[in-house]
């Protein structure tokens, strides 16, 4: 995607617990690896990996998982926030197909299709179906 670049793995602190539990200190976590990695290498593009586990709830049994996160145009999520319009169809506005969120979905226009609605759903299915295909280990 960038064409010919050099890859420095570098071991950061991420300013989070060794184990982050939650949401926010996960991405926290990221962030701060990816920021850390810029500054230390002189890079121009950083990446910041963070793996964190989430509570669950005494009540009942809870699986959850979810695919890659991506971020949305600045135009869609200011129609979101500011206009209280859907994700999918502020996408199909901003490319001019209302059937978007149907077919390929945001993520197969942001992509340019090397990862389709269809295929993200099914991987964040996949992960929230981890512990059922291990019950012993859970």
């Amino acid at each position: 995607m960038y064409g010919e670049v050099e890859v420095i793995p570098l071991e950061v602190d991420s300013g989070v617990p060794d184990q982050p539990v939650g949401l926010e200190e996960t991405v926290k976590g990221a962030i701060n690896r990816a920021m850390r990695a810029i500054e230390k290498a002189g890079a121009d593009f950083g990446v910041g990996i963070e793996a964190g586990l989430y509570p669950i709830d005494r009540e009942g049994r809870i699986t959850l998982g979810h695919g890659p996160g991506f971020e949305y145009p600045l135009g869609v999520i200011r129609r979101v926030f500011g206009e209280g319009v859907e994700v999918g169809i502020a996408m199909g506005e901003l490319v001019n197909d209302p059937e978007l969120k149907r077919k390929i979905g945001a993520i197969g226009v942001l992509t340019h299709e090397r990862l389709v609605r269809k295929e993200l759903n099914k991987l964040a299915m996949l992960m929230a179906l981890v512990p059922r295909l291990n019950p012993e280990w859970y």
